[in-house]
């Protein structure tokens, strides 16, 4: 019985073994759900490329898509709600198509998507509700089409936008009052860049905030050569906004209204020399207020509005919303008045802070700016540094001088001056009085009635008596033979009788 038990052991793995290998009974995988003419990879369902002209049927399978590539494709129409399967959509990837409308409908339970890539397409208007359920849309590229016309709440419902790009477009003029619906709040880039915009209110471009300046892009339009708008943007240019520094040799304007006439903007000022200063600075954008604080210190920003407004929010340096209670970090507080307060500020809190106003009295979303510099406090010098040294100096003198005066020196020193000061004999430095007895006797020999006569040291005889016609009354030098050069007062002095009055009158020359 037990080689029967172990034989049927073995059929049984045997049959184990042989059934998975029966394609019929295998388990489905992943793959199964990848519509054929895509290729999936994990979270990414990429058909980009396959020269498709309406989207694949069996798309809705692929449920866990969260990137959806169909570019470089011959797409020409997109069908409603053909996304409501893909609740976990993220980025969807059209670009390179031939759409030409995109219709009502369009993105319908698109809630979670981020990225929408429209670019390079035919699409040549942008209706009200095109673009709708696209509430948390953050970028949207919509560049290289053929958009000449943007409906005046095209982009109504885009209230998380960041970043628009609506270059090379054929687009004749754009809303930037209230942007056509869009909000500013979170909006960081607007490219309108290579179009036809000929139209350009200078008082609107002024009141934008400064984190969207700083990512306006209007280079390569029919700019036209208005000394308001050409202030404005010099003005952008000597602030550093990389919207305009880093293209600044794209910007152009038409002098003569005719499109052969271009100008560069920032090359060619020529134009603008007749523009009057007043003229061209009224009505543009206000300074921004300059604000030094220290490390530590308290801060409060008002934001000031031409009329009471509703809403009120911050933009922080950091491009941090700022709405009440305040921050993330809780070190910005935002109060109920719309008023900005920062407790104890750090380094971080440096840059421009930027007040958003809106309200029915309100022309238009006013926009006020603060450029806070934040600066460590330096060290207060030490008020009693000088005087304390000072008195130490002069206390040291006195100590040196009373020690000179009073404190005789040590025996053993006293001694050992003493012996060395007699001992050694130390060289006298010759006297005036002595090179003059040596050049003397150069000049001058021993009387030949006295040879004998010898010169010692304190007896010299010197012969300085030319003749008298040469000596004009001048005093004449005579040494005794008993003068000691090393008691120079004995010296007598002999004047000439010739003329004793010039002695006086010329002074003593010893010569």
């Amino acid at each position: 019985m037990a080689w029967l038990m172990r034989l049927g052991a073995l059929l049984c793995t045997l049959r184990v073994g042989l059934g998975s290998l029966d394609p019929e009974v295998s388990v489905p995988s992943a793959a199964h759900n990848c519509p054929q003419e895509c290729v999936c990879a994990a979270d990414l369902l990429s058909c980009a490329g396959r020269g498709l002209q309406d989207v694949p049927p069996t798309l809705p399978a692929a449920v866990t898509a969260g990137e959806l590539d169909l570019s470089h494709n011959a797409l020409q129409r997109l069908h409603p709600g053909w996304l409501t399967p893909l609740s976990r959509l993220r980025t969807l990837r059209l670009g390179h198509n031939e759409l030409k409308a995109l219709g009502r409908g369009v993105f319908t339970n698109a809630s979670g998507l981020r990225l929408l890539d429209l670019s390079s397409n035919g699409l040549r208007v942008l209706g009200r509700h095109d673009l709708d359920g696209l509430a948390a849309l953050e970028k949207l590229f919509l560049f290289n089409n053929r958009l000449a016309h943007l409906d005046q709440h095209a982009f109504q419902g885009l209230s998380a936008l960041h970043r628009l790009y609506l270059g090379c477009n054929e687009l004749a003029s754009f809303s930037f009052d209230h942007l056509h619906g869009l909000g500013v709040t979170h909006l960081r880039t607007l490219d309108l860049s290579s179009n036809r915009l000929g139209r350009i209110p200078v008082t609107d471009l002024a009141t934008l905030p400064a984190f969207l300046k700083n990512g306006l892009y209007l280079h390569n339009n029919p700019l036209p050569c208005d000394c308001r708008l050409y202030h404005l943007l010099q003005r952008w240019q000597q602030r550093g906004l990389s919207a305009v520094t880093d293209f600044a040799r794209e910007y152009i304007c038409l002098a003569f209204k005719v499109p052969t006439s271009r100008v560069r903007f920032f090359e060619h000022s020529r134009v603008f020399e007749n523009c009057s200063e007043t003229l061209a600075r009224a009505s543009l954008e206000q300074p921004e207020e300059q604000l030094q604080v220290q490390v530590g210190g308290s801060l409060r920003l008002h934001c000031n509005t031409s009329a009471p407004a509703r809403h009120v929010a911050w933009v922080s340096p950091q491009e941090e919303l700022l709405v009440a209670p305040g921050s993330r970090n809780g070190s910005i507080a935002v109060l109920a008045d719309g008023s900005l307060a920062i407790r104890s500020v750090q380094p971080w809190h440096q840059g421009v802070f930027v007040c958003l106003a809106t309200g029915p009295r309100l022309h238009h979303n006013e926009t006020h700016e603060y450029n806070v510099s934040v600066h460590f406090p330096h060290p207060e010098p030490e008020a009693f540094s000088t005087s304390y040294t000072t008195l130490l100096g002069c206390a040291v003198g006195l100590v040196l001088v009373l020690l000179y005066l009073f404190a005789p020196p040590c025996p053993g020193c006293h001694r050992c001056c003493h012996r060395t000061c007699r001992c050694r004999r130390w060289p006298r430095a010759s006297s005036p009085l002595q090179e003059l007895s040596a050049q003397s006797s150069v000049l001058s020999t021993t009387p030949p009635d006295a040879p004998s006569r010898k010169a010692s040291v304190h007896k010299h005889v010197v012969f300085l008596e030319p003749d008298r016609r040469g000596l004009n009354g001048r005093v004449q030098l005579a040494v005794a033979e008993d003068f000691d050069l090393y008691n120079p007062m004995g010296l007598r002095l002999k004047a000439g009788s010739e003329s004793t009055s010039s002695t006086v009158s010329e002074g003593l020359v010893i010569t």
